[in-house]
């Protein structure tokens, strides 16, 4: 693997557990890899404005002012080998941050087309890992609350061309000192399996 692409979303940024166990994934199984970090929280994207929807709507040129931070952040996605998401959920989906980040990326025309078949991704697919933090529980027995980031983030993703996607999830953190501790338990072998099986098998059949 030769570029990461890693992509903070948390208000609580580096100090983020997901991220935190990111860090120690990238640094462990690829310490060769260029690491790109795009802080969407420390360094947020401007907000889209008329220009910006004027441009879209008026099918621009790509080389149009208004695409300038578009432009920018859908390249930076072409150029990496590898895309790891590491976002918290809020209100049951997916935080500002990294909403504001899909709008610029997921583009018509140019990272993806509208067919009579519906929309095709534009981008080459690669290996994904999205790494979710939530307070509560939105999955098995215990789960209270609806889980609308996953299936989201997996369509939005699917419509660029990104495919190979796989999610580990942090769940319960808002319950104390000893569920941090469980969830960060329950993640590492869901790390495991998926960088074992799926990553590296996934990266030895790209082109």
């Amino acid at each position: 693997m030769k570029r990461i692409l890693l992509l903070e979303c948390s208000p609580y940024q580096q100090q983020a557990h997901g991220s935190q166990l990111a860090r120690r994934l990238i640094a462990t199984r690829w310490p060769d890899a260029e690491l790109v970090e795009r802080n969407l929280v420390g360094e947020p994207p401007p907000p889209l404005a008329a220009d910006y929807a004027a441009a879209l709507t008026g099918n621009a040129p790509l080389d149009d002012a208004a695409f300038a931070c578009s432009e920018a952040l859908i390249a930076e996605l072409e150029a990496s080998d590898c895309l790891i998401i590491v976002t918290p959920m809020h209100n049951f989906t997916v935080p500002a941050a990294l909403k504001l980040w899909i709008d610029y990326v997921l583009r018509i025309h140019r990272s993806f087309a509208v067919t009579p078949q519906g929309k095709v991704g534009l981008l080459q697919d690669r290996p994904t890992l999205v790494l979710v933090s939530a307070g509560g529980f939105y999955q098995g027995p215990r789960a209270r609350q609806p889980d609308f980031l996953t299936a989201y983030l997996r369509h939005v993703l699917s419509t660029l061309g990104i495919t190979e996607v796989a999610f580990v999830h942090l769940q319960g953190l808002a319950h104390g000192r000893d569920a941090v501790q469980a969830a960060l338990d329950d993640a590492l072998p869901q790390l495991q399996r998926t960088t074992s099986f799926y990553f590296d098998s996934a990266m030895e059949i790209a082109p």
